[in-house]
C-alpha cells in the first residue's frame, strides 16, 4: 500500500515538473523572440574585420586582420585610432530598435533612406550586414533606419548620430610619431638660442654638451614622453614635399630634436616650428606634417641648467646606517644598530653610548634634500671655496639587496651675505651652491647628539 502511494506521488511530481519546465521553456522562448524582434543588428564586435561608412559622397573604410590594429584604408591609407574605431564598431554591432515605424517599407525616400550607409563584414562571411540610415525624427531626434535584408523601417537611438557624424580626423591615430622611450640612448636638442646633448648611461642620464654633468632623469624622460606622445591637432599635409616644408617653416625649423635608437638602428630627427599662434612638426621617418599644441616648445626652451640634476647627494635617508662628521676638530660618528627589538643610533658601539635618534636622522634628511641654487663648473682650486679645510660628511647606506654605498660631501665656508655655501660630492668635478640653512642642524660638540638624561620631578637633570 505504501509502495503504491509512493508511485502515485512520484507520478504527480513528475507531471508538475514537466508542466513547470514547459512553461519555463515557453517563457524563455518568448523572451528570446521579443529580444530578437527588438534588435536590428546583433553581432560579436570581435568578429568584425571590416567596416565602411558612406555619407555625403565620401566612403570611410576601416580594416584589420585577426590580431592587428584597425587601419583607415579609404579615403586614404593611415593608422587608425584603435579606441575610436573600436567604439564605432561596438555601437553598430549591437543595435536595439526604439520603435518600428513600418513593418513593410513602402517609400524609403520619405525617410531620406539611405542618407548614410554602414556595412559590416564579419569573419567567415562574404556578404556584409548593411544598415541604411535616414533623417532625424523631428520629434525626438531618433534616426530612421532600415537593415538591407529586413523589410521594417525602424527608429534607432539618437546617440547613434554622434557616432555617424564623426570626421575622418576623429578616427585617425593622432600620436603618429610615437616611439619607445626606453629605446632612446642619446638625445640632441637645438632650440632658438640653446643646444644640448644627453646620453643614457647605466646610472641614468648624463649631459655631454655644452657641459659634462648629471642630467635630471625625470626631466629628460618627461621630455621624451612628450615628444613620443606628440598628438596631431590637424594633418596639414600627407606628402612632405620641399614646398610643404617651406610653407610650414620646417625647411629651417626653430627647434630640432635628434633621437638615437641603436637597438633598431635608427636616428629620428624631429623638426618643429612656430608660425604665429600655429605649431607644426614632422620627422625624418614620416611623410606627414601635423599641427600640434605648443606646450612642448616650453620644455625645449628650457636652459641647460634646467636639465641638470639639482639634487646634491643621491641616497635615501632611510637606508643610512652610519654617518661620520669631521669639522674644526670635531670627529663624530653615529652607527645604527639593532638593540633588542628596536634600532638605535650609537655614538660609541663599544660602550653602547646612545645618540639622539631624532637629531641624527633629521641631520641625514637635511643632507638628502640638498638642492643646488647654482652650479660651479671648472671650479679650479678648492681652497677658493673653503673646501680644502672645511667640513667632511660621510654617509653609509645599505639597500634592500644589501648593496653598500658611501656618499662623501665636502662643505665649504658659509657666505653669510648670500646665505649660501658651496658643497662638493666626491664623484663629481663641479660644485653646488646651496642654501646654507641646513648648517643650523650641524652639531658643534659631541654632546649635541647625545641622548639627554631624563628630567627629575623638580626639572633637574638626573645624572644617576
Amino acid at each position: 500500500m505504501k509502495f503504491k502511494t509512493t508511485l502515485v506521488l512520484l507520478a504527480v511530481f513528475t507531471g508538475l515538473l514537466a508542466i513547470v519546465l514547459l512553461f519555463d521553456t515557453r517563457s524563455e522562448n518568448k523572451i528570446a523572440a521579443e529580444e530578437k524582434a527588438n534588435t536590428l543588428i546583433s553581432l560579436a564586435s570581435g568578429d568584425i574585420r571590416k567596416a565602411s561608412l558612406v555619407r555625403d559622397g565620401e566612403t570611410l573604410t576601416f580594416e584589420r586582420n585577426e590580431a592587428g590594429p584597425w587601419r583607415l584604408t579609404s579615403p586614404l591609407q593611415a593608422a587608425a585610432d584603435d579606441t575610436e574605431v573600436g567604439s564605432f564598431i561596438d555601437s553598430l554591432a549591437s543595435l536595439r530598435i526604439e520603435r518600428v515605424v513600418e513593418k513593410e517599407a513602402k517609400d524609403l525616400a520619405a525617410y531620406e533612406i539611405p542618407k548614410m550607409e554602414v556595412s559590416l563584414w564579419v569573419k567567415g562571411q562574404d556578404a556584409p550586414v548593411r544598415l541604411l540610415v535616414g533623417m532625424e525624427n523631428p520629434l525626438d531626434k531618433t534616426l530612421f533606419a532600415k537593415r538591407e535584408d529586413d523589410p521594417r523601417v525602424v527608429l534607432l537611438a539618437s546617440t547613434l548620430k554622434t557616432t555617424l557624424d564623426k570626421k575622418i580626423f576623429d578616427f585617425r591615430q593622432k600620436d603618429v610619431f610615437k616611439f619607445n622611450v626606453d629605446d632612446v640612448k642619446a638625445v640632441r636638442v637645438r632650440a632658438k638660442s640653446l643646444a644640448w646633448q644627453a646620453q643614457r648611461e647605466e646610472a641614468g642620464w648624463s649631459l655631454k654638451a655644452p657641459v659634462a654633468a648629471l642630467a635630471a632623469k625625470g626631466k629628460v624622460e618627461s621630455l621624451l614622453d612628450s615628444i613620443s606622445g606628440l598628438r596631431a591637432k590637424a594633418f596639414v599635409t600627407e606628402a612632405k614635399t620641399a614646398e610643404a616644408l617651406k610653407k610650414f617653416g620646417l625647411d629651417k625649423p626653430e627647434y630640432e630634436v635628434v633621437l638615437s635608437l641603436p637597438a633598431s638602428n635608427q636616428e629620428i630627427v624631429f623638426s618643429l616650428h612656430q608660425e604665429g599662434e600655429a605649431f607644426y612638426a614632422t620627422t625624418s621617418l614620416s611623410t606627414k606634417v601635423i599641427a600640434f599644441e605648443g606646450a612642448l616648445l616650453a620644455d625645449l626652451d628650457r636652459k641647460v641648467d634646467g636639465m641638470r640634476e639639482s639634487k646634491v647627494a643621491d641616497f635615501y635617508s632611510w637606508e643610512a646606517d652610519k654617518v661620520a662628521l669631521k669639522s674644526d676638530g670635531l670627529d663624530l660618528t653615529a652607527v645604527k644598530e639593532k638593540v633588542g627589538e628596536e634600532e638605535k643610533w650609537l655614538l660609541d658601539p663599544a660602550t653602547r653610548e646612545e645618540a639622539d635618534r631624532t637629531k641624527v636622522e633629521d641631520f641625514i634628511r637635511k643632507l638628502e634634500g640638498l638642492e643646488a641654487a647654482a652650479f660651479i663648473d671648472d671650479p679650479g682650486p678648492l681652497s677658493a671655496y673653503g673646501l680644502d679645510g672645511g667640513t667632511e660628511v660621510r654617509i653609509r647606506t645599505k639597500d634592500a639587496q644589501g648593496k653598500v654605498k658611501e656618499t662623501v660631501l665636502l662643505i665649504g665656508k658659509e657666505d653669510a651675505e648670500k646665505k649660501q655655501v658651496v658643497v662638493k660630492t666626491a664623484e663629481l668635478a663641479y660644485l653646488f651652491r646651496v642654501d646654507s640653512g641646513f648648517l643650523q642642524d650641524f652639531p658643534k660638540d659631541r654632546k649635541d647628539w647625545k641622548v639627554e638624561p631624563p628630567k627629575t620631578e623638580e626639572g633637574k637633570t638626573d645624572k644617576k
